[in-house]
């Protein structure tokens, strides 16, 4: 079978304090991504979000999973691509879009075939998907990493120098709910999203590239005066609970990916966590 899902439910905050790191894991880790010749998908009942990958050695069609009672993936979703491979192309309803490595692809709901397929099977591209609930129909729309909106964050000095690309996002691309961007560590910088906050409005889901081999990344979340952490290697996500902080730290610099849905498209909605105030 090429298309596999997961189902995630829910947790609440005080339920999570009692986690094992192996009941954390389980719980909010995503480690089944960029599989060749596979769609791998994680439902969560966090905002209905779907995380994923499509790794196509061959042409793959993205299908309807059981949860969503659907005809098709998206009768009533929207879509967002990145491409994290080598260059490959998307087919939506008969029009080809060529996504090169950290292209995005933004497709809107009621749009019924996507079709993902590499220029060269032997070197495939590899989509990240994400996709959220949506309630209209807005335009497909390609974004390469140049027209993303860029903003400068951070310090060398307190190893958070990094770039924000957002790029599927308002002011570049419409959406219903769905938020994507791609946030690049400058070399000598380890720490992403400082000052950690929630937002109790929107879910996120982070995945994690250009991660070193052999080095790592220590994702922090809960709540903020109770911190829990998970390690993670390349290519693998964290799903994080409107609730929780969501935060990291590598043992060399590297580069993520978010993405959220929820109540608003405000992307400065959030409830800042002072670093002295994190336990």
């Amino acid at each position: 079978m090429k298309t596999t899902y997961e189902t995630r439910y829910a947790s609440s905050p005080e339920t999570v304090k009692k986690y094992t790191t192996k009941e954390l894991r389980d719980e909010f880790l995503i480690d089944n991504l960029m599989q060749a010749g596979k769609i791998n998908l994680t439902y969560t009942h966090y905002d209905r979000y779907i995380a994923g990958s499509a790794v196509p050695t061959a042409p793959l069609t993205l299908e309807a999973i059981d949860p969503l009672k659907a005809d098709y993936f998206l009768e009533r979703r929207e879509l967002g691509i990145i491409n994290v491979g080598e260059s490959g192309t998307v087919k939506v309803d008969g029009t080809i879009y060529t996504l090169a490595h950290k292209d995005a692809l933004y497709i809107g709901m009621g749009n019924k075939e996507i079709v993902f397929k590499s220029d060269d099977p032997k070197k495939p591209a590899k989509f990240y998907l994400n996709s959220a609930p949506a309630h209209t129909s807005y335009p497909t729309k390609k974004v390469s990493l140049a027209e993303a909106k860029k903003l400068e964050l951070g310090s060398l000095e307190t190893a958070n120098h990094r770039t924000v690309n957002q790029m599927i996002i308002g002011g570049v691309v419409t959406s219903c709910q769905l938020q994507m961007g791609m946030t690049e560590l400058k070399t000598g910088s380890v720490w992403n999203t400082m000052p950690a906050h929630v937002h109790d409005r929107r879910m996120e889901v982070y995945f994690y590239l250009d991660v070193p081999e052999n080095q790592a990344v220590c994702h922090f979340m809960g709540q903020p005066d109770e911190t829990r952490h998970i390690w993670m290697h390349n290519h693998q996500a964290v799903i994080s609970p409107p609730w929780s902080i969501h935060c990291g730290s590598g043992t060399a610099n590297y580069t993520f990916i978010w993405g959220m849905a929820g109540e608003n498209l405000d992307y400065t909605d959030m409830d800042v966590a002072k670093i002295t105030d994190l336990r």
